[in-house]
């Protein structure tokens, strides 16, 4: 039996990269997967891909910008799986520009993808996650870095993910629910896409990282939130955990 047996995790943005690997390292320890995303082919691919290994996932289809789709894909979930007792709030969408270049829509964008997302979607769980629930949330070393030149607005969107995860971690330990955050570094299409607009910016970052290399998403990342929703990690809450082959320092 794996150590999440018997476990509902909802997952956003699960339909690639990061979110994929988050998700199918959860099936691999057992337990039950809601894929949510936006795009239907993504989310439904990778709920095939771990029922083929042979765990359980199904598909759901939520843009968690547009609250009324936060509230129904929570009450899909429950309906389809009984319950919810995990929550990763993977998904975001990236913008990037200096300050005085950053277009508002694309600042409110990564606003409303992120934190406003993330708070609406553990405001939803919460009823459901009461009694023994957890929590990861997504943050960034771009919100601890010295210079977050050209990325402050992903920064300032993903610090105040952090932020709600040490607030809700105070406001709702009351309440059995743990809430951490990771800081992931991933070799996932988002970073992919970065190495090919900006090569020699990447190239420069990844020499700044102790393991040289960067981390996978199923294999390195995943296991980090299996931890922080296991039993294993029943006394760690209000943490937030570089998964970044030691690049970032956290003070």
């Amino acid at each position: 039996m794996g150590v999440l047996e018997g476990k509902v995790a909802l997952v956003t943005g699960a339909g690639q990269g990061v979110g994929r690997g988050i998700a199918c390292a959860l099936a691999a320890e057992g337990a039950r997967i809601a894929v949510v995303g936006r795009t239907l082919q993504k989310v439904s691919d990778v709920a095939q891909e771990i029922r083929d290994r042979g765990g359980d996932a199904h598909a759901f289809l939520c843009d968690v910008i547009d609250p009324a789709q936060v509230e129904s894909v929570v009450a899909d979930v429950v309906r389809h799986f009984g319950s919810v007792s995990i929550l990763v709030n993977n998904a975001q969408t990236t913008v990037h520009g200096r300050l005085l270049d950053l277009p508002e829509e694309d600042y409110l964008r990564g606003m409303e993808s992120g934190p406003l997302a993330t708070w609406r979607l553990m405001r939803a769980c919460h009823p459901h996650l009461a009694g023994g629930g957890a929590i990861v949330n997504l943050g960034s070393a771009a919100g601890v870095r010295w210079d977050p030149s050209g990325y402050g607005g992903y920064a300032a969107a993903k610090e105040a993910i952090r932020v709600l995860t040490r607030t809700a971690a105070c406001e709702w330990a009351a309440d059995g629910i743990r809430v951490n955050a990771i800081l992931p570094l991933a070799d996932s299409p988002a970073l992919e896409e970065w190495a090919r607009l900006s090569p020699v910016e990447a190239g420069e970052y990844l020499a700044t990282v102790p393991l040289g290399r960067y981390g996978d998403t199923e294999a390195d990342i995943g296991p980090a939130v299996v931890f922080l929703c296991g039993e294993a990690s029943r006394y760690i809450t209000g943490h937030s955990l570089p998964v970044d082959g030691g690049q970032a320092l956290m003070r």
